[in-house]
């Protein structure tokens, strides 16, 4: 037996269908509910099916605006009884929304006790407020009782509720709406009352009218809680398609305390921003010393008004954090149209045209029907007056005819038959009081037959007028702007005002310590936690690659092996104590696994003329601008040179000077002109530089003057000193000279080197030679050696690790600034500095050897 039979046993009707089939189907109902009767609101009166529930409810209870206030809880109930049969707190949560004068621009019900407040707290409990109809809704609601508008069964068939209101105004521009349905949203800001009937009435006028006439009428949207709203495009994109962007800004003004300290004073918010959160963003700014200059802010509004007072310190400049905060908290924030309503029963992305044709349609359906019913009425009143004008000549007879009948039915007929009345007449007459019988009533019949014949006849026009019907709605719609027109709240600027900051106009500048170390650590501390602290926080075997003081304003440019660079601010950087570990670069910029720190170089000013040298392993060596090293996002990691697979950026040098000097691995060094390498952008890859044999790489590329010392540090811990002057200058890409001694074992490698000016071996500057297991810290006198070719030995590397860096610190009179290639060349009588040299190869016994500047020999690898 199947499933399907023993199910038939206890389940009378048995649907076989598919998951998919009965999801679709039922999805798609539920999203057709909720789009048509639910969150959209319908262009002709502007409210969801809720809101107009809770208003007829109110309507049909009594509660205008002229009578006593009811318990929200028993309006609650009437709604959901009657008309809504969902949660009381939705129905309660819609009505409190409709009372808001800071969410409705004309708001639609008058609640009395505590219906919420601009700082975001909820309304009281139902059982505690008290509410009615305010003028506005009983304009929306004219007339309702006139068979105006079609009506249907509510869900228990038991009432009857409208489908749409009758709407005097058009609610849907005026107070706007937002919602949410399944696949649609709607977001409709609010308008100024006259402005839209202004529009509405031109648009009787001519309805080929153009959305550019509109913008004349409808300047943009008036938010109840004012503000500054930017973007003449993004309305008039929204007034024609439906949707567009507008900025909306807070209403702020500067007050002097005294002659160097001021105070914002901010009156009006934009639409929807939550006035406690606001304050409470921009005191975190100050606690988070984003920024500096805020003293105190003080929520100071009152009965009288919105006031948020922020008093800054001595000295701020007012209108640079004005626009900051601007930038970064609620006191700007954008509006996006998204006027979408529910149109001919589909919901439809509509601009301002459409919606007054739907609405001035609405109100050609509603005026001509409440015409028809008006008509009808008044043709029976006046039927029945003129029947009682007539019945006036013979009253006396129809007086003993009632007298003589038995009942009012024979009384009726009797009437009819003596005098021709109809039964409608006759009921009149029948029911007639005595006392309506004086002379003073005949003449008011008269002259209500007159007033009737008049009223009958405009009537008419109206049902076989257009013009008429236009000028009926123009009329009322009049009336409603001096009832409810207010001037405009929101003010209107033309273009949204871009507002660019600068970080650093926000920093206290300030003298900091910087340090940062080979495995990825940095930190900044104050000076003073600097000269207190007798030790440095470092992991085990880390060491500094960089530490010098800065000031909060420079710039950091922390050059890696995979060719790229980090841009970080000094300023961005947690402050911390020197004795502290530190912040790991991952933790600021994610860079890859196999990428390490190379080299960092400090920048105050980005816009000079300086040049930075970088270098690569396999040789290849551009020269960029400084200037493009500068940028405004720097969340990852930037290519500062194009790299081939296999390669590896090794070196970078800044401070121009006119020659080259290229070391490589196996103690060979190239000097050439620096005007001979061309300047690159960020995305080139450079040129080839230094000719390399097989397994040699370069060591390190520096700039130099032809006065200047070298030293190179070796992979056995040695550091070799030599003169740059004894160097010829060859073209690029060539080999150069040998320069340390080849061994056959345990030979010498160049690892490092770096440039050696003569007065910074005066000042004896110190040096750093950084190993794989620490670092060690000397000065240019500990370098001296002699006859020793391959230099000074200064450290152990089985104690230490191989070393990788050695660096001289900068002297403080060097003339590390100034930038020598733009000057004219000196004339010298030195061949060596006017003269291209190729390398020396001789040929002895049918061998190649290279002649190096020692007049040593020494076999080619090649």
């Amino acid at each position: 037996m199947s499933v399907i039979d023993r199910i038939d046993k206890y389940v009378e009707k048995v649907i076989e269908s598919t998951l998919e089939d009965i999801v679709s189907e039922r999805f798609a109902r539920y999203s057709k509910y909720i789009i048509q009767d639910r969150a959209l609101p319908d262009a002709r009166d502007g409210l969801k099916p809720v809101q107009r529930r809770i208003l007829y409810a109110m309507q049909q209870m009594g509660m205008l605006h002229n009578k006593p206030y009811k318990k929200s809880a028993r309006i609650a109930g009437e709604v959901m009884g009657k008309y809504h049969p969902h949660g009381d707190s939705s129905i309660y949560e819609a009505m409190v929304r409709l009372s808001q004068d800071f969410k409705m621009r004309v708001p639609l019900i008058d609640m009395h006790g505590n219906n919420g407040s601009i700082d975001g707290d909820s309304a009281a409990a139902m059982r505690y407020t008290e509410a009615r109809l305010s003028r506005a809704s009983e304009a929306l609601l004219g007339d309702i009782d006139k068979r105006t508008v079609p009506f249907v069964p509510n869900f228990d068939d038991e009432e009857l509720e409208p489908t749409v209101l009758p709407a005097k105004f058009p609610n849907l521009l005026v107070n706007g709406a937002t919602g949410i349905s399944a696949g649609y949203a709607t977001k409709i800001p609010p308008h100024n009352l006259r402005e839209v009937v202004e529009a509405t009435i031109a648009y009787l006028d001519n309805e080929n009218i153009t959305i550019e006439e509109i913008t004349k009428m409808i300047k943009g949207p008036d938010f109840p809680t004012g503000g500054i709203v930017q973007g003449q495009s993004g309305i008039l994109s929204a007034l024609d398609k439906g949707s567009g962007k507008v900025v909306i800004r807070a209403k702020t003004e500067i007050e002097e305390i005294s002659k160097s300290q001021d105070r914002i004073i901010v009156t009006e918010i934009p639409y929807e921003v939550n006035k406690a959160d606001l304050v409470r963003s921009i005191d975190v700014l100050r606690i988070d010393k984003k920024i500096d200059d805020i003293l105190e802010i003080r929520d100071e509004s009152d009965q009288q008004g919105l006031r948020i007072a922020i008093d800054l310190k001595k000295g701020a400049d007012a209108q640079f954090i004005l626009n900051y905060l601007f930038k970064s908290s609620d006191l700007q924030v954008a509006y996006n149209y998204n006027m979408v309503a529910i149109l001919n029963h589909r919901p439809v992305l509509v601009g301002v045209l459409p919606i007054l044709k739907a609405y001035v349609d609405h109100q050609k359906d509603v005026i001509t029907n409440r015409s028809n019913y008006e008509l009808a009425k008044a043709n029976k009143r006046q039927h029945i007056v003129l029947g009682l004008i007539k019945m006036v000549s013979v009253v006396e007879d129809i007086i003993k005819i009632i007298r003589k009948s038995q009942n009012k039915q024979n009384a009726k007929e009797n009437i009819m038959e003596a005098f021709g009345f109809t039964e409608v007449q006759a009921e009149a007459i029948v029911t007639l009081q005595l006392y309506r019988l004086s002379n003073t009533d005949i003449l008011a019949l008269q002259q209500e037959s007159d007033n009737l014949l008049a009223f009958i006849k405009e009537l008419e026009h109206i049902l076989s007028s257009e013009q008429a019907l236009r000028r009926v709605i123009k009329r009322e719609l009049v009336e409603i702007v001096n009832l409810l027109g207010e001037d405009r709240r929101s003010e209107i600027e033309a273009e949204i005002d871009v507002i660019k900051i600068d970080q650093k106009e926000l920093i206290s500048e300030e003298r900091v310590m910087i340090g940062i170390t080979k495995e990825g650590y940095i930190k900044r501390a104050s000076t003073r936690s600097h000269q207190a602290s007798l030790t440095i926080g470092l992991k085990a075997q880390d060491a500094l690659i960089f530490e010098k003081e800065l000031n909060t304003l420079d710039t950091l440019l922390i050059f890696t092996n995979l060719g790229n660079y980090i841009y970080l601010p000094v300023f961005k950087i947690d402050e911390q104590k020197w004795k502290d570990l530190g912040i790991y670069i991952n933790n600021i910029t994610p860079i890859e696994k196999n990428e390490k720190i190379i080299k960092v170089i400090a920048v105050s000013n980005f816009k000079t003329d300086e040049t930075i040298l970088l270098a690569t392993l396999h040789g290849m060596m551009k020269q960029a601008k400084l200037q493009d090293f500068e940028v405004t996002r720097y969340s990852k990691p930037i290519k500062a040179m194009k790299l081939s697979d296999d390669d590896q950026l090794i070196h970078v040098d800044m401070h121009e000077k006119p020659n080259i000097l290229s070391l490589s691995k196996k103690g060979y060094a190239l000097r050439f002109r620096t005007d001979d390498l061309p300047l690159y952008g960020l995305q080139a890859g450079g040129v080839k530089s230094m000719s390399l044999s097989e397994g040699d790489q370069v060591a390190a590329a520096l700039y130099v003057n032809t006065s200047d010392d070298f030293v190179i540090l070796t992979s056995r811990g040695h550091v070799i000193k030599d003169v740059v002057e004894e160097l010829p200058i060859y073209n690029r890409n060539r080999r150069g000279i040998l320069v340390i001694d080849h061994q056959k074992t345990n030979p010498h490698y160049a690892v490092s080197g770096a440039r050696l000016s003569k007065q910074q071996q005066k000042e004896n500057v110190d040096v750093r030679i950084v190993t794989e297991n620490g670092s060690l810290m000397l000065t240019v006198s500990d370098l001296k050696y002699s006859g020793n070719k391959f230099g000074k030995k200064l450290f152990d590397e089985e104690a230490l690790g191989k070393g990788f860096i050695i660096e001289v610190f900068d002297a403080k009179d060097d003339d590390i600034e100034l930038k020598v290639t733009k000057l004219p060349p000196k004339k010298t009588p030195n061949p060596i500095e006017t003269i291209d040299l190729k390398e020396e190869i001789v040929t002895v016994d049918d061998k190649k050897i290279h002649l190096n500047r020692l007049d040593l020999f020494d076999e080619d690898d090649e």
